[in-house]
């Protein structure tokens, strides 16, 4: 049985008492992945690109992991792993680098708070992870608006993926454990979201997993390191560029929300009439390429949500200018 219909279930049986001590373990199961961030406000806004700071600090965790590689240790692709993992990943709720880029002040964000959020319509049962365990920011990848806790995804639960891979050898049998956690969990079933971008972020990181040390997983490249002697060589460095891309942002690539939250979502998404108007580049994708890429992985086509689909037929007539379609 799926793990989020199991937790489920059980709850169902508990007495009330113990029930509602459950859902709170749940709860924390969920923030312990990452903040709530969001993609939509004042997203008509410039910010800086941060992919060269965030670049830098990924290429200085490889390049210490490389210097300090014992001999000792050997050859061995599931201590690499591990040692990415622990060197920017982490146990706690945000990951290493991910707490990095929402504390420092060489990575823009989007000015926003909880209360002005898309999420701050929400009942709390919602948007309890932000309310109880903070707002994480939307920062620009690349020129994408990217929420930090896709770096999270990407480092932790692309870790995950690429274990699901190396046991089962098969990237669909590991795309649909991702897909039953998205939507147990670390999603709908304690959120009432389930977040395509938050799969599409799982499998790139699988990807970079695979990338240390196998030449083709990033296209006409090869691996990021090569064994020697026993040591580690660095044969190229990471970027960003090869795994973050408009699927990323949850504005562009817009998740599946549960019936009780679609009224919010729809009245929040009005609010954006007139930025949206002001710059409808900013709310636009070429989702075919990147729908064909990633249904493997679970990705459902949202496109009807998406702003610059939505809002043309929504918004007031003198707010949707007529370049905005």
């Amino acid at each position: 049985m799926p793990l989020g219909l199991r937790a489920n279930r059980n709850a169902q049986r508990m007495p009330n008492r113990w029930r509602h001590g459950a859902w709170l373990v749940a709860l924390f199961a969920a923030a312990a992945t990452a903040y709530e961030t969001d993609p939509y406000t004042n997203r008509h806004l410039d910010i800086a690109d941060s992919i060269g700071v965030l670049d830098a600090q990924v290429n200085a965790a490889l390049g210490a992991i490389a210097a300090e590689w014992p001999a000792s240790r050997g050859e061995s692709e599931r201590a690499l792993i591990l040692a990415v993992y622990r060197r920017l990943g982490g146990v706690h709720w945000v990951d290493k680098i991910e707490r990095w880029a929402i504390d420092s002040p060489q990575v823009a964000k989007l000015p926003n708070t909880r209360a002005e959020s898309i999420i701050g319509d929400f009942p709390f049962l919602a948007g309890r992870v932000a309310v109880l365990f903070g707002f994480g920011p939307t920062i620009n990848i690349g020129g994408h608006y990217v929420g930090t806790d896709k770096i999270g995804h990407f480092f932790s639960q692309g870790r995950k993926f690429y274990r699901r891979y190396r046991r089962t050898g098969s990237e669909a049998k590991a795309a649909r454990w991702s897909i039953v956690t998205e939507t147990g969990l670390f999603g709908s079933l304690t959120t009432g979201v389930r977040s395509n971008a938050d799969l599409v972020a799982n499998f790139e990181g699988y990807r970079f997993y695979r990338s240390l040390l196998h030449d083709g997983v990033v296209e006409a490249k090869p691996a990021i390191f090569r064994w020697q002697g026993g040591g580690l060589v660095q044969r190229r460095p990471f970027t960003w560029r090869d795994h973050v891309n408009a699927f990323w942002d949850e504005a562009l690539n817009p998740n599946v929300y549960g019936a009780g939250l679609m009224a919010a979502v729809r009245g929040r998404l009005l609010r954006l009439c007139s930025d949206f108007a002001a710059r409808p580049q900013r709310y636009r994708v070429d989702a075919t390429r990147l729908l064909a890429r990633y249904r493997h992985v679970g990705v459902t086509d949202t496109q009807w949500l998406a702003p610059a689909q939505y809002l043309p037929a929504h918004c007031p007539r003198r707010e949707a200018s007529d370049d905005a379609g």
